[in-house]
């Protein structure tokens, strides 16, 4: 049960706090992700302490303490070198509305604490010395490179089904194969998914998309069917992405999860609008909503003046570059410079295209090659993109032009900037006052 790991958790805190535990006479243990870690020699981001010592206990050994949890049994110590959550060896009831025990009963052991918890990965503990206590087997799994339930997979998934997502994450993000009868549980209990709030959803996605396997995330949701049982049905055909599976592999070569999650929700080939629609259902903020949709946009703009049939042509067909920058500049104005650049980032890191069908994929074969060539250079000509870069405002056109506020500002302004952007007109004051009394 008991076994020494090679890297030695070293974090002066956390000893302190074991070390004044211990001397009042109480067991304190490092548990959880960060024992996983360890045993892993990945680098270690949270750390929790489990002890037999009471709540009112733990808060009687250190100076300052904050009660974060004590519903949980959790109390967080705070040190120089830190805050560190302390919870009292528990053993947990029936769970309620699929998620959350009813309540908690305090317990003097240590194996009971660790039985409760999700994964054999999860439920190791490490003592001061480094010395794991694993009577679950977690350090063999992970050596196997199995992701296994404590127990019945099927009562834990029962118990509190966000476990499910959970599962998916930590198979792709530690690169482990579900262990057989834990896979079966999953599918079996899916269904539960429709208990779980969507921001806790959403979290989990986020987690699983900004890890370092995106695309075996996906690949998991998919033969999961998890997302055919949410709380809220989601306008998404998550199938398509069976169809750009090269395309999945690319999305890791993408630093930011905004990029990430554009670029495959671009792969699902669905009208921005719905995409907008779908990340709202999902709790995404707004900024964050906004940013992926002017990509979505944007790209869907450009494609629809490029493969328009009045769409100007070579002489062999194919699109005309003169046409492509303008449509480039103008959307880039439109959506916004952000969403420009980051669309590039996209498009550069897909795979070759031609062997697939469809509008995204006439897109990538036509328009997108030419972007990924010139579309940086042509961003650069752009003397403004928004009204703030503009050499007039509103009240200077009103002034000049001795007319009263109203609507009409506001699209005179944008035809002034669009001409600006696309260098029909210098960004100079004069110059565009003399265009928008032209413009009359």
């Amino acid at each position: 049960m008991s076994d020494k790991v090679n890297s030695h958790i070293q974090d002066r805190g956390a000893s302190a706090v074991i070390c004044k535990l211990e001397e009042a006479g109480y067991e304190a243990y490092l548990v959880g992700g960060c024992v996983r870690d360890a045993v892993l020699n990945r680098r270690i981001k949270d750390i929790d302490i489990a002890t037999s010592a009471l709540p009112e206990q733990v808060i009687a050994c250190f100076t300052r303490t904050v009660p974060t949890g004590l519903q949980h049994g959790t109390v967080t110590v705070v040190l120089a070198e830190g805050t560190y959550e302390v919870t009292t060896f528990r053993k947990e009831s029936e769970y309620e509305g699929f998620r959350r025990p009813a309540s908690v009963a305090y317990i003097s052991d240590l194996i009971e604490d660790l039985k409760r918890r999700d994964f054999t990965m999860n439920a190791m503990a490490m003592d001061r010395n480094g010395r794991i206590l694993d009577p679950f087997d977690g350090q063999k799994d992970l050596e196997a490179g199995v992701l296994r339930c404590v127990g019945s997979a099927e009562e834990r998934f029962g118990e509190d089904a966000l476990r499910m997502l959970r599962c998916v994450r930590f198979a792709s993000t530690y690169k482990l194969e579900v262990e057989a009868g834990t896979w079966q549980a999953l599918l079996k209990q899916a269904p539960l998914m429709r208990h779980i709030a969507m921001e806790r959803v959403r979290s989990e996605l986020e987690r699983m998309i900004e890890g370092p396997a995106p695309a075996r995330a996906v690949r998991l949701l998919l033969a999961s069917r998890l997302t055919a049982h949410l709380k809220k049905q989601l306008p998404l055909p998550f199938e398509r992405w069976l169809a750009w599976d090269d395309a999945l592999d690319a999305v890791s070569a993408l630093e930011g999860q905004h990029d990430r999650w554009s670029m495959l929700l671009m792969l699902l080939e669905v009208p921005s609008d719905i995409v907008r629609t779908a990340l709202q259902e999902l709790t995404f903020s707004r900024a964050d909503g906004d940013a992926v949709v002017a990509d979505l946009a944007l790209r869907e703009a450009v494609a629809a003046q490029m493969h328009s049939g009045g769409a100007p042509q070579d002489a062999v067909g194919q699109i005309d570059p003169a046409h492509l920058e303008r449509v480039w500049k103008l959307g880039a104005v439109r959506r916004g410079e952000a969403a420009a650049r980051a669309l590039l980032r996209q498009l550069r890191a897909l795979p070759d295209a031609s062997q697939q069908r469809g509008e995204l994929a006439r897109f990538l074969q036509t328009a997108a090659p030419e972007l990924v060539r010139s579309g940086e250079a042509w961003l650069s000509e752009v003397l403004c993109f928004s009204l703030k870069q503009l050499a007039i405002s509103g009240k200077d056109l009103a002034g000049e032009l001795g007319l009263q506020p109203g609507p009409w500002m506001g699209t005179l302004l944008q035809q002034l900037l669009e001409r600006t952007a696309l260098g029909e007109l210098a960004n100079e004051k004069d110059i565009l006052i003399q265009a928008a009394r032209a413009a009359q």
